[in-house]
């Protein structure tokens, strides 16, 4: 029987079942891209990796991201979890505090902070690309979500890496009741090569600076519940249209509560780049059994 070590990693949470779970496979070089989408597709969640030792001296591991439906060059709640499971299965460690991991995006780094409640994972998200709307495109987004945007900000087309449709909408009560039309937002996903749509609003629970909401029906995920490069994309977009001032450098964005989680995402802005990241929590530790 071969089999390979597996963990089921639940991220940008301390508690577990109320972060964005990421499915990790440890030690998979022996396995085509054929087999990792399929077992992707199997695990059925919005991220399943694959950790291989590194090409690149530079790097502490390399890591392959599927969705159910395709492979992705980065993506950041599955580089969180990543990172926590490779430390805690003992394939990498940090050096001086940091983690180097290879992936299709290039060589992203990691910090690891030792909080008094545990390891703080940072990730520098690749540098945002952003691109206005076509009136076309506007139009279909604001179909699609039922709810026009902010009028103080357009909708923009921000790469991270991952490429999302980010909305301002105001206030985080707006974005807690959209019933977003999803064949509405796929075809303007379509339309504009994105995995998706990532809303934002402020909030006023009196802890977080935002409430976010990511849907990504090109990757075949309706909503995923706490989304990393959603959070960086948005963190992008406060860049480019001057509002970071508004919130801060540092601020904490909550994300999930419309699908029964709590993520919270810690977002970072230094030199102009941005980091995201959290905590994580291992919520199944065993083995995958191949054959």
């Amino acid at each position: 029987m071969q089999t390979l070590p597996f963990k089921q990693v639940d991220v940008f949470t301390q508690k577990p079942f109320l972060g964005n779970p990421v499915a990790v496979v440890i030690g998979a070089e022996e396995l085509a891209a054929e087999e990792m989408q399929r077992i992707a597709a199997w695990t059925n969640l919005s991220e399943t990796t694959f950790v291989l030792p590194p090409s690149s001296e530079r790097a502490d591991y390399h890591l392959r991201i599927f969705t159910p439906k395709q492979e992705l060059p980065f993506a950041g709640h599955p580089t969180v979890g990543s990172a926590h499971a490779v430390m805690e299965s003992g394939f990498a460690a940090p050096r001086g505090g940091k983690l180097h991991q290879e992936c299709f995006a290039g060589l992203i780094e990691l910090t690891v902070e030792e909080t008094e409640i545990g390891k703080l994972i940072l990730v520098q998200a690749p540098k945002a690309k952003v691109s206005p709307l076509t009136e076309n495109d506007k139009r279909l987004l604001t179909t699609g979500l039922g709810v026009a945007c902010d009028s103080s900000n357009s909708p923009l087309r921000v790469d991270v890496g991952v490429v999302w449709l980010v909305a301002n909408m105001g206030d985080a009560g707006v974005v807690a009741t959209l019933k977003p039309e999803i064949d509405a937002l796929l075809e303007v996903s379509t339309e504009t090569q994105a995995a998706g749509v990532t809303v934002f609003g402020r909030s006023n629970d009196g802890h977080s600076a935002l409430h976010v909401r990511s849907f990504a029906p090109a990757l075949g995920v309706a909503e995923d519940p706490v989304c990393g490069s959603g959070n960086a994309s948005v963190a992008a977009f406060l860049l480019h249209t001057g509002k970071l001032s508004d919130f801060g450098s540092k601020y904490i964005a909550r994300q999930g509560m419309q699908v029964g989680r709590d993520g919270q995402v810690a977002v970072r802005i230094d030199g102009g780049r941005v980091w995201i990241g959290g905590y994580a929590v291992t919520c199944v530790d065993g083995s995958l059994r191949l054959k």
